[in-house]
């Protein structure tokens, strides 16, 4: 099925800067889209029940129609506006996780425009544990549909800065906060099949989701599966320059124009280095790194690979996509 999408033509605007959610929020209740900072990663939202709103999205960032995005609640009673059956398992997480860097995907309202989804019956629901993304959350008094607010494709916005870099003139609005504390994307659970499914990795481990809900499975994609969560199809998280991964760096690589970051200095002498304490500050900072290497026009950045346990897990997932095409 083709995913539905309104035709926006994108205006170029002046972007205010603003740490006040207050004011961030006006411009979510007259239309407009704004960035805003969450544990995770920075999102861009919209009204999720204004079509014309959502499609700005999708203009400002040049996200893919078939791609769908994730509702944003500063408070539970909104959960039921925007869902039309509420699981048993999805009530526990809910339960034990929110306000938290996890999304339950569940089945959608009648409310919910299909632009918002890419067409698909079902909808992605998170509220962050960011203080400062609930506060402009309940004053925008409506769910707000966010991806991260990067150009797609790009590597995810970690800081105010960042949003700026990618998308300053094509939004209305960046409510300024703090680097985020995770760096990584959130973990989402198919909550309308059981036992549920972990479609994207995150902070939220599978080891934690099944002390909730027992059986917790992990999703196994193939080539013509319907992405059903952001991050399952298009490339994601790229630099501009070639990313590799490698468990160790020896002497005979190409170290010319080259960067790197693990959790091990390497063995060869290369123009950006960062050394990392842990598997969590690797994935806060590997983004930030990555596009910092972009603006110092680094050709190849090697990335060390990690064990795939706990956050590593997520961590090696996202180095994946950025590493692929």
């Amino acid at each position: 099925m083709r995913s539905p999408r309104l035709s926006v033509k994108l205006l170029l605007v002046n972007t205010e800067l603003t740490d006040s959610p207050k004011a961030a929020a006006r411009f979510i209740r007259s239309g407009g889209i704004v960035a805003f900072p969450t544990e995770t990663v920075y999102g861009l939202g919209a009204d999720i029940f204004d079509p014309a709103a959502v499609a700005k999205i999708f203009e400002a960032k040049r996200r893919p129609a078939d791609n769908p995005l994730i509702a944003h609640v500063g408070d539970l009673d909104q959960v039921e506006q925007l869902a039309r059956e509420m699981p048993t398992s999805a009530a526990r997480l809910i339960e034990v996780f929110f306000p938290g860097p996890l999304t339950v995907v569940l089945k959608k309202s009648g409310r919910v425009p299909a632009i918002a989804t890419a067409g698909l019956n079902t909808i992605g629901i998170r509220m962050p544990g960011n203080k400062l993304a609930n506060e402009f959350l309940r004053e925008c008094a409506t769910p707000v549909a966010a991806p991260s607010a990067n150009i797609s494709g790009r590597p995810s916005p970690t800081t105010w800065r960042a949003v700026f870099e990618d998308l300053d003139s094509r939004i209305d609005c960046i409510l300024q906060g703090e680097p985020t504390d995770i760096g990584l994307e959130s973990t989402v659970v198919d909550c309308t099949v059981d036992p549920p499914l972990v479609l994207r990795s995150g902070a939220v481990l599978l080891e934690s989701l099944r002390k909730v809900v027992p059986g917790t499975a992990v999703y196994r994609a193939n080539d013509t599966s319907v992405p059903r969560s952001p991050g399952m199809r298009h490339k994601h998280y790229a630099p501009r320059a070639d990313v590799l991964l490698v468990e160790k760096l020896p002497d005979a690589y190409e170290l010319e124009n080259a960067a790197y970051i693990g959790l091990e200095r390497p063995a060869g002498e290369v123009g950006s280095l960062l050394i990392c304490g842990s598997i969590e500050d690797y994935a806060r900072r590997v983004f930030a790194f990555f596009r910092d290497c972009d603006n110092e026009g680094i050709e190849r950045i090697y990335c060390q690979t990690v064990p795939e346990a706990g956050l590593g897990v997520a961590l090696m997932d996202r180095l994946r996509r950025a590493a692929s095409g």
